[in-house]
């Protein structure tokens, strides 16, 4: 393992590399049994490098995890922050709705107002013209929704007269490289509010890595019982030799 990034998430292939290093241990000798069920146990427990490096840092042999830096992935910040004009400038409700959603461009400043209505403003699958963005909401009897993917930071700067400007779940430890977005404006009666949210596609990806996490910890355990079962019968074949 390495501790040039001990925050970076473990893969399983990390994990099974480890597992590998504590079988080889058990059998050499330099592991009990006991020790070898507590620190496979803490392997599969581990979701990044800085919990996996202790396990095997007293083993020999133990192959270092390569960082090198991969190429930016589409989906990073830095792919998302694209500069140019944004997609639209501006969105209006009277007594209606608006909705800015999908893939779209977030321009340095989007306006919009809605009047006995309401918008929703949604920058999750969005891409940004700035590293720093203004979304500026006028809300009159009416209410405005924006919501930004986790690890952006956002700033409030509105005014509510008989209504407010309101964050849920506030973001205390936005991502590297991520836009930066200021809500701004004024609400009368009405409000904005700003939401954290994961896209659908986040959501089944989160769900499915829940669904391996209790795979691994199956596994796990059906390991530490074949072992155990293992080093039982070596135990009484030993014995059945020392009687002889």
């Amino acid at each position: 393992m390495t501790d040039d990034a001990p925050e970076l998430r473990a893969s399983d292939a990390d994990r099974e590399r480890v597992a590998e290093i504590l079988r080889d241990a058990l059998a050499e000798g330099r592991l009990d049994m006991e020790e070898f069920e507590e620190r496979l146990e803490a392997t599969y427990r581990a979701r990044t490098y800085g919990e996996l490096t202790p396990i095997t840092r007293d083993l020999p042999a133990a192959p270092p995890v390569s960082l090198t830096k991969p190429a930016v992935p589409s989906g990073s910040w830095a792919s998302r922050i694209v500069g140019g004009e944004g997609t639209s400038s501006w969105a209006v409700a009277v007594m209606s709705g608006f909705q800015r959603k999908g893939r779209w461009t977030v321009p340095r400043r989007f306006n919009s107002f809605a009047f006995w209505g309401g918008g929703e403003i949604d920058l999750r699958e969005a891409n940004f013209a700035d590293g720093e963005v203004v979304i500026n909401c006028i809300a009159i009897m009416g209410g405005m929704s924006v919501i930004v993917p986790p690890g952006v930071e956002v700033v409030m700067r509105g005014i509510g007269v008989m209504g407010g400007f309101d964050e849920r779940e506030h973001d205390m430890s936005p991502d590297p490289g991520a836009p930066r977005v200021v809500v701004t404006g004024f609400a009368f009666w009405g409000g904005v509010e700003v939401a954290h949210k994961v896209t659908r596609a986040e959501r089944r990806r989160l769900k499915e890595e829940r669904r391996q996490d209790r795979l691994d910890r199956q596994s796990a355990r059906h390991e530490l019982h074949a072992a155990r079962h293992h080093q039982r019968r070596e135990d009484r074949t030993r014995r059945r030799h020392d009687d002889h």
